[in-house]
């Protein structure tokens, strides 16, 4: 029995693509390829330094937007620093993207409506509650940690917040700078308690003063018109004139004066 040769063709073509396949293991792909393709497939980001109220830092980004905010002496530290804590690989850029950097410097000059893309989705749950509630805090305006935990939900987990706000890998833009302790004093700050003064400070945020109300027994300003009672750097407190401005040390001797929470900055909810 004959076998009609073109039969043969496909099999010879099959055996033809197994030896070119063969020689793929000698060919070296370009060094460029590998980090762009792990980008594509979401498993590097991008970074390059911006200019902050602090000096500069590393901003890191990927396609569901900024992921990290750090800063370290030199890029390859920050490189270090990035995969010890992460794990994630890294692309260093010349300079962030146009658009991206100017929402970027917006944001940090507090224009209103700037509000770049940020990448939460590492965090557990209550680390994004956290994160996100401390985003609503308004520039020039500081909240402390009680507030926080029992403006989402868990008035008891004060600690937890402190812990989630010292592990917040997008600093400066969630601005867990505008957390303070309630005896008035900064507390602590992922890239230390001075530079946590200087960026409340460029946000127009009194800290001394604030400690020194504090130590004076004042946490809050009630107004004997509208008798409504605010934190002191609540926009509504700021309205306030010294005649007309009342003193308490507690939300309980606030209420007790026959004086309502601010719907605003909602003090009541830091007792």
């Amino acid at each position: 029995m004959t076998m009609d040769s073109s039969n043969l063709r496909p099999i010879a073509s099959s055996r033809e693509l197994l030896q070119q396949l063969r020689y793929l293991g000698d060919v070296v792909a370009p060094a460029t390829i590998l980090p762009v393709v792990l980008e594509q497939v979401g498993l590097v980001e991008s970074y390059a330094a911006l200019e902050t109220p602090i000096g500069p830092a590393f901003v890191v980004y990927n396609d569901y937007g900024v992921s990290a905010v750090m800063r370290a002496p030199s890029e390859a530290d920050f490189e270090r620093q990035f995969r010890r804590r992460f794990g994630r690989s890294l692309r260093r850029l010349p300079a962030l993207p146009t658009e991206l950097r100017r929402l970027l410097h917006q944001s940090l000059i507090g224009t209103k409506g700037a509000s770049p893309r940020l990448d939460l989705r590492r965090l557990s749950e209550f680390e994004r509650a956290v994160l996100l509630k401390v985003r609503q805090i308004p520039r020039g305006e500081v909240r402390p940690y009680a507030w926080v935990a029992r403006e989402i939900g868990s008035p008891k987990a004060v600690r937890a917040v402190g812990s989630a706000l010292g592990r917040n890998p997008i600093p400066l833009l969630i601005p867990c700078h505008r957390v303070v302790r309630s005896d008035g004093n900064a507390g602590e700050y992922i890239f230390g308690s001075e530079a946590k003064r200087t960026v409340l400070a460029t946000e127009g945020v009194d800290v001394q003063e604030l400690e020194e109300l504090v130590r004076s027994g004042t946490r809050y300003y009630g107004s004997d018109t509208t008798r409504v009672y605010c934190f002191p750097t609540c926009r509504n407190a700021r309205r306030i004139t010294a005649r007309h401005r009342v003193p308490f040390g507690s939300t309980k001797a606030a209420a007790a004066a026959g004086y309502r929470p601010c719907l605003v900055c909602r003090p009541a909810q830091a007792s």
